[in-house]
């Protein structure tokens, strides 16, 4: 902070006036050098000030000045990198990627895919489908895996035999640890249409699925669209024969 002046120094007899408060708050390195300069030509010669007071102040100023020049370079070097990561992640549309989520898109052209995150060895793991009213559509048995992601697909069939109608379908996984049953996380694969920047980020617009954050993408990959497997239609309750 700046010393007082002196109770004997007038500033009107120097011909200085007082900066209006509210016009101004900020004091500005110019006035701060003549204001500095003005407490020097006007000290008491009986007590004078010490110059390092002076420098200290001045070192001060200087200080507050450089923070603030920094912060602007960081504001300015923020949204550059927020500028370059929205084209990189641009050129994720049209793309697959991998996204942990227990919701899947099927479109009834292609398979849905995925992994179930396994967090230890496991002799039996099993993956669930189901509908938007909670009605198991398909469980698919992975059998005994090692510690790691779990690949799987679904082509749309159901448990009866018959093809799914497209939608969004929740999906859950299970693995045996010696003794029970427990959940497992589970990861789909979705096609990216859109990438938004947004105030809290950047988001991926999944197909089916709608926005995620793009710190939740675990892996990016290409769209590859696999045919969707014939499923037989079957009657749950065939015709009797004619006699």
């Amino acid at each position: 902070m700046i010393s007082p002046l002196d109770s004997s120094f007038d500033p009107a007899a120097l011909g200085l006036t007082i900066p209006d408060a509210v016009a101004r708050e900020e004091l500005g390195q110019e006035e701060f050098l003549q204001l500095m300069m003005t407490q020097l030509e006007n000290q008491d010669p009986f007590k004078p000030m010490e110059s390092g007071e002076f420098l200290g102040q001045l070192a001060q100023f200087g200080t507050v000045t450089g923070l603030g020049e920094l912060q602007n370079s960081f504001d300015s070097l923020a949204t550059s990198l927020v500028s370059d990561q929205a084209l990189q992640a641009a050129s994720l549309v049209g793309r697959s990627v991998l996204v942990e989520s227990n919701e899947t898109f099927f479109s009834g052209q292609s398979l849905v895919e995925g992994v179930v995150d396994l967090p230890v060895s496991s002799s039996n793991v099993q993956l669930n489908i189901s509908d938007a009213a909670g009605q198991l559509v398909r469980q698919i048995t992975l059998g005994p895996n090692a510690e790691g992601p779990v690949p799987f697909y679904w082509g749309g069939e159901t448990d009866l035999g018959y093809s799914a109608p497209p939608g969004r379908y929740a999906v859950s996984a299970q693995y045996f640890d010696g003794s029970d049953m427990l959940n497992a996380p589970t990861l789909v694969n979705a096609e990216v249409d859109s990438v938004t920047v947004g105030a809290s980020g950047l988001s991926v617009q999944l197909r089916g699925l709608g926005p995620v954050p793009f710190s939740a993408v675990k892996e990016i990959g290409n769209q590859v669209t696999r045919p969707q497997p014939v499923v037989p239609a079957v009657d749950p309750l065939p015709a009797e024969s004619e006699s």
